[in-house]
């Protein structure tokens, strides 16, 4: 076997091996498939990621204008993303063709993407200084411990995720709700709900009146 041998999609991958084709990857992933350590879908993504990190240091590098960081993302998507999309950078995904972004989302300085299984972004969404959205888990078996297991994270429209947050693989949030500063959500937070603390939980609702007001 040759040190460097060509995958299927014409790429070469160091080490030897086929590596999996991006669209079967993503296919993989969208069903929640386990992508096995050392498995052509393993190293797609590894491929993959490095093509992420060379888009997102070409977008945190040096001062870009709002169209150019519309420009990159749309590039690292892989596919449109709204005018209406304002993301301040720094910005980081260690797998970017996973995220969908709805109209006038913002994304503050500092949040880190780990889309792989998949991030959905409702219209008027606030994300917060250096949120962290992770869409994968580890195996909990030592022996399979490098293999990962994808879940998607939803957010629904209008949701403020504060400073700081963690949004854990597989958590739905429902529209209107609200992630207050260094939360850590791990389960499906329900539509106008207010969650705090780690783990996240529910406090109030926005929908309630405030007779303080």
């Amino acid at each position: 076997m040759s040190e460097t041998e060509t995958s299927s999609n014409g790429d070469s991958e160091p080490g030897g091996g086929d590596i999996a084709d991006i669209d079967a990857l993503i296919t993989a992933l969208d069903a929640g498939e386990t992508i096995v350590s050392g498995s052509p879908l393993h190293r797609a993504m590894h491929s993959a990621s490095q093509e992420a990190l060379r888009i997102t240091a070409e977008l945190n590098t040096g001062y870009r204008s709002p169209e150019e960081v519309r420009m990159l993302l749309s590039t690292l998507t892989a596919r449109p993303v709204p005018a209406s999309v304002t993301v301040f950078p720094p910005f980081s995904a260690d797998f970017g063709r996973n995220i969908r972004l709805g109209e006038r989302v913002f994304i503050n300085s500092g949040a880190r993407f780990q889309d792989q299984g998949g991030i959905t972004i409702g219209d008027d969404a606030l994300i917060g200084h250096n949120a962290v959205l992770a869409t994968l888990n580890h195996d909990l078996d030592p022996s399979r411990r490098a293999d990962m297991r994808p879940a998607p994270i939803v957010i629904g429209r209008g949701v403020w995720i504060g400073a700081n947050v963690t949004v854990l693989p597989g958590v739905t949030i429902g529209d209107d709700a609200v992630v207050a500063a260094a939360a850590v959500v791990t389960r499906d937070v329900p539509a106008g709900a207010v969650v705090v603390g780690a783990p996240a939980r529910v406090v109030r609702s926005v929908y309630e009146r405030d007779d303080s007001d």
